[in-house]
C-alpha cells in the first residue's frame, strides 16, 4: 500500500476514534499517519487535541508547533492561543489568535480568544480593525457584529456602536442582547 493511502486511512481512523472519544486508538491511528507521511499537519493537530484533553498542555504545545512548522494554518495557531490563554500569557495568546485569523478569519475560537485577551490587555482599540476586516469578508456575522459593538462602547464610541446594533435589530428585532448593549449606548450619548 502506497504511503499516501496508509496516511490517509490512518488519519481518518485516528479522526474517527478522536469523535467517539477513543483517545488511546485515536492516538495509536494519529501516530502511525504522521509516520507514514510526515508532510501533513492533521496528524500533529490531532495528537495535540488528545493531549490537551489528556491536560498534557506542554505536549500539545509541542505538538501545535510541529504541526504549524510543516504547514502554518489557524487550528495550530489557535491552539497555540489556547495554551497560551490558560497560561495566562496574554500578550503571546493575542499574537497567536490574530495570527490564525489572518489565515481564516472564520475561526470563531480565534476570534473569541483575540476578544477575550484584547480586554485582558487593554488593548481592544487594536483589535477593532480585525474585526472590521472580519465583517468585510462576512457582513453576516452576528456575533462578531454584536462584539465589535461592544468593543466600541467600550471605547466610547457609542454612536458607531449603535449603527453595528441597529443592523442585528433590523435582522432581529428579538435579539434582546443587541437590544440591552444598544440601550446601554444610547443612554451614554
Amino acid at each position: 500500500m502506497s504511503n499516501h493511502l496508509d496516511y490517509e486511512i490512518n488519519k481518518e481512523l485516528g479522526e474517527c476514534y478522536l469523535f467517539m472519544g477513543e483517545l488511546d486508538k485515536a492516538e495509536e491511528y494519529y501516530k502511525k499517519a504522521a509516520n507514514s507521511n510526515g508532510v501533513h499537519p492533521d496528524p500533529y493537530l490531532g495528537l495535540a487535541t488528545i493531549a490537551v484533553q489528556r491536560g498534557k498542555l506542554d505536549e500539545a504545545l509541542v505538538l501545535y508547533k510541529k504541526a504549524d512548522s510543516i504547514e502554518s494554518n489557524d487550528k495550530a495557531l489557535a491552539g497555540m492561543g489556547l495554551i497560551h490563554m490558560d497560561r495566562g500569557n496574554n500578550k503571546e495568546a493575542l499574537e497567536f489568535f490574530v495570527r490564525a485569523l489572518e489565515h481564516n478569519p472564520d475561526n470563531m475560537i480565534a476570534m473569541s480568544g483575540m476578544i477575550q485577551e484584547g480586554y485582558a490587555l487593554n488593548c481592544v482599540a487594536d483589535i477593532v480593525p480585525v474585526l472590521i476586516s472580519s465583517l468585510e469578508h462576512d457582513p453576516n456575522k452576528d456575533a462578531v457584529r454584536f462584539s465589535l459593538a461592544g468593543c466600541l462602547i467600550w471605547l466610547g464610541k457609542n454612536a458607531e456602536a449603535m449603527e453595528h446594533l441597529e443592523l442585528l435589530l433590523k435582522k432581529d428585532p428579538e435579539n434582546e442582547g443587541a437590544r440591552q448593549l444598544y440601550e446601554k449606548a444610547s443612554g451614554a450619548l
